[in-house]
């Protein structure tokens, strides 16, 4: 995969750390992977109510190109590809971890509702 085109200059590290999760839903691939381990792409999509495959085959080669998500392809008729976290993912991850409490905080506090996916009624 070709290197990434994101590389700075920066103002601080947040704006760095963005650079990686801009879009809604690179955050929320990063979330999915963590809380389920390896995903196969259409595990992925339907955890994610809302998001195109293009969308999605465009944050995960991003996502790869950034060295947050390793990609496996196995040899085999069909065809298999997983994706899971590498441990700069993880680490992304972790490091957002309390912006995640603080989102459930105001989504009690404003009374959001929450979206349900597949994985939840299972």
């Amino acid at each position: 995969m070709a290197a990434s085109a994101r590389r700075g200059p920066y103002v601080c590290g947040i704006d760095a750390a963005m650079d990686v999760v801009t879009g809604k839903w690179k955050s929320l691939i990063l979330w999915e992977l963590h809380h389920y381990g390896i995903r196969r792409f259409a595990e992925l999509r339907r955890g994610l109510p809302g998001v195109s495959e293009k969308m999605l085959i465009q944050h995960l080669r991003e996502m790869e190109a950034d060295g947050l998500v390793h990609r496996e392809v196995y040899r085999e008729v069909p065809p298999k590809v997983e994706y899971s976290l590498t441990e700069h993912g993880i680490s992304l991850n972790a490091a957002l971890e309390p912006l995640g409490a603080w989102g459930t905080e105001r989504m009690q506090r404003i009374g959001a509702e929450k979206v349900s996916t597949r994985e939840d009624t299972a």
